[in-house]
């Protein structure tokens, strides 16, 4: 038990001198800084089980693991900045729609989860067998969902859904359905109307959140720096008196809403980079974007 400890801490030690020794685009830097996301986050979940247990499947539990969570933040040189707070920690049952572009949003979760109080995150299948995170996670009131089986993906939204009203929780979907790490030239993905019907059925208002590009971070060239992503919270949009057939104008006007805000931060973040900037080498930046 002691030689495997050694191992853990040794390799720990070994990928916080990686990243701490350089902000070049290294390839092993770059997964040395992702393996210690991984690596820090599933052993601070491991050591929160006993206390999970004592209230499992508690949506609480993620805001309160959160706290030691959102720390890995500081390891990685992320700054996160939270903009519509108000809103954000409005104690309402809600369904939370926001644009998703890497494993990181969930970092810049747990970064805001204070604020946010009650939250039910949905996500996909495979993330419960990643074990040991997704254990705990699942204990901690994640809910996952299995694609494959459309019919029990949505039996497993419409129970959870019940929360929303009954103990005023939020119901954060990535309504992409996928990650985009490609944001700036892209822009979001096309969304998907689950979200939406959700929250027509049980006549309960979307709060869109918008994360700004992760800049720092290019795929391409391996670069993962340092860098400051801004999550803004919007304007809330109700749903009261609308039905199933208002679903798609509904999707439509909030993916428009968070399109326009997205560039206007994409804007903000990028303006300051030096045009030789190794997070944006070989992105095609629309002129759009910046003007």
């Amino acid at each position: 038990m002691t030689t495997w400890l050694l191992y853990f801490l040794a390799i720990i030690f070994l990928l916080v001198a990686l990243i701490l020794t350089s902000d070049s685009h290294d390839v092993v830097r770059f997964h040395a800084r992702f393996l210690l996301y991984y690596i820090v986050s599933s052993t601070i979940a491991v050591m929160g089980i006993p206390y999970i247990m004592l209230r499992p499947k508690d949506v609480r539990n993620c805001r309160d693991l959160s706290a030691l969570l959102k720390q890995v933040t500081k390891i990685l040189g992320i700054q996160w900045e939270l903009r519509g707070a108000a809103e954000l920690s409005v104690e309402r049952g809600c369904v939370v729609v926001a644009n998703h572009q890497s494993t990181l949003d969930i970092l810049g979760m747990f970064n805001i989860w204070q604020v946010m109080g009650k939250c039910a995150p949905v996500a996909k299948q495979a993330i419960f067998y990643a074990w040991p995170f997704g254990l705990a996670a699942w204990l901690a009131g994640v809910v996952f969902i299995d694609k494959r089986t459309p019919g029990k993906a949505v039996a497993t939204l419409n129970e959870t859904s019940k929360l929303v009203n009954t103990r005023k929780v939020k119901m954060w979907i990535f309504p992409e359905g996928t990650r985009n790490n490609n944001i700036i030239a892209k822009g979001m993905l096309p969304f998907k109307k689950g979200a939406f019907r959700i929250a027509i059925e049980n006549q309960v208002p979307l709060l869109p959140i918008v994360y700004s590009p992760y800049y720092f971070i290019n795929h391409r060239n391996h670069y993962f720096g340092r860098g400051k992503v801004i999550v803004q919270t919007l304007k809330p949009v109700p749903t009261e008196g609308l039905g199933l057939k208002d679903v798609d104008d509904l999707m439509e006007r909030t993916q428009k809403m968070m399109r326009e805000a997205l560039k206007e931060l994409t804007k903000e973040v990028l303006a300051p980079l030096p045009p030789d900037y190794p997070g944006l080498q070989g992105i095609e930046i629309p002129k759009t974007e910046m003007s």
